[in-house]
């Protein structure tokens, strides 16, 4: 392959080698962490190059043996201008991965079904997230990317995570990377996952030559690097891209990021957002609005509960409530949500803000929690004006419905337990598991018992 032509960033290919096929005979997989922002970008770019290099030089009996897994963390609320955009990359990684022969292998990471943004706020009614409760974090981001993590370790033993991070982003970030750093080795341990290390293979590299690889560098898998740059360019805000493969604290801070969650709550005003709608993507305003919305809305004492869900009070000292949000401002997000659903749609019919499964397990969440008056697919129907897709789950039909009536006809507050009742097991379908059915059930019939006159 024809040099690049700067010594920094030749070595830094020449480093990538020797850990690659000398420093480290084993076949620890590789871990690469891909946002499809810069320094991911460049990071890939730099090892995909190495590794053709390896091949071109390297005898035959050893060449590429160690697998190179792209995982890219979803958390089904990424900004939907980068989304579609890390979408298309992904895609044609995998295909020249296929294409040039070498073990580079996709990996998407999405939350559990349960632990999603929208189950956790209108589902469960975590009030949304600020620095002082960033839920969001672990739930979205550590898991899914930790789990994939520790399926590999189980399988080789032992696993190395490269990172895109660089001394000159911050001197916080400096500090935390020479923090684990053991002098003369490249790999630190992790400092909270066994079997694990760091690599930070582009640390030393400067912005400006971040840049001129993404600029200057034809990308090895064929794609057009100057979309990634045109999008920097709509969405000038401060220079700070979000790790994507977080598998501890030290690496969580989305606070500055450019390209962070649509819904962020976590800093005061989303600047990447409103650079983008300043800059023509003007249908994303109503997305902007929409989030603005859950900021303000976050801590009005109507919205919120007495209680938090684990039953604790949470009732501040003038008297005002800081627990979960309501059951009436939850039912009024999702709401909101599937009117800026189908606004957006009708322009870019492709994006779906929130999907059938997460919309049934709502419902599953509510009736669990007790809520039996408040209807997801009722809404959707109102909003949308036709049925949710519920392949996976079994409701009762109309004729069932109207049997149950009839026998309860004399006893009508019976017919509401038991459809009730039936509503729980049903739902449940959806989920993992059944547990905690039983207890639900339980108190369902409790709260019937109390509620009738005696």
């Amino acid at each position: 392959m024809t040099p690049i032509r700067s010594k920094r960033i030749e070595a830094v290919i020449d480093e990538i080698i020797d850990q690659y096929a000398y420093a480290d005979q084993s076949d620890r997989p590789w871990i690469i962490g891909f946002s499809g922002g810069k320094d991911s970008t460049v990071l890939l770019t730099l090892v995909w190059i190495a590794l053709l290099r390896i091949r071109q030089n390297l005898p035959f009996p050893y060449q590429l043996r160690r697998p190179v897994y792209v995982v890219c963390n979803d958390t089904m609320v990424e900004n939907p201008i980068i989304s579609n955009y890390v979408d298309d990359v992904l895609s044609k990684i995998s295909e020249e991965a296929r294409n040039q022969d070498l073990p580079i292998f996709v990996k998407k990471t999405v939350p559990k079904l349960e632990e999603t943004f929208w189950i956790n706020v209108i589902g469960k009614g975590y009030p949304v997230p600020n620095n002082a409760f960033r839920w969001c974090t672990d739930k979205l981001k550590i898991r899914p990317t930790s789990n994939f993590l520790l399926e590999q370790i189980d399988e080789k033993g032992e696993a190395i995570v490269l990172l895109g991070t660089r001394y000159e982003e911050s001197a916080s970030r400096e500090r935390s990377m020479k923090k684990h750093e053991v002098t003369g080795n490249r790999l630190s341990k992790h400092n909270s996952t066994a079997n694990t290390y760091v690599y930070p293979p582009i640390r030393d590299l400067m912005l400006e030559e971040v840049w001129y690889i993404i600029n200057a560098v034809p990308s090895p898998w064929g794609f057009d690097n100057s979309i990634l740059f045109k999008i920097y360019a709509d969405a000038s805000a401060d220079d700070y891209e979000c790790p994507t493969v977080v598998v501890n604290r030290e690496h969580s801070s989305c606070g500055q990021s450019r390209f962070g969650c649509w819904t962020c709550t976590v800093v005061k005003n989303d600047k990447s957002m409103t650079a983008l709608v300043d800059n023509g993507q003007n249908w994303m305003q109503p997305l902007l609005d929409f989030r603005n919305k859950l900021v303000e809305n976050r801590n009005l004492t109507e919205n919120r509960s007495e209680t938090r869900r684990n039953g604790q009070e949470a009732i501040r000292e003038d008297g005002t409530f800081n627990g979960n949000y309501t059951a009436h401002y939850r039912y009024q997000i999702l709401r909101d949500l599937l009117i800026v659903q189908k606004e957006i749609q009708n322009e870019r019919p492709h994006i779906t803000l929130i999907n059938n499964q997460e919309l049934i397990a709502i419902q599953v969440t509510w009736n669990r929690d007790g809520i039996f008056d408040l209807s997801v697919g009722d809404l959707y129907k109102e909003i949308f004006n036709k049925e949710i897709s519920t392949n996976n789950i079994k409701t009762l039909d109309d004729t069932e419905r109207r049997i149950l009536r009839e026998v309860c006809k004399d006893e009508p507050d019976y017919y509401q337990l038991i459809d009730n009742l039936i509503a729980l097991q049903e739902t449940k379908t959806l989920m993992i598991s059944k547990y905690g059915l039983h207890n639900d059930v339980e108190k369902r019939i409790e709260s019937f018992v109390n509620e009738s006159p005696i």
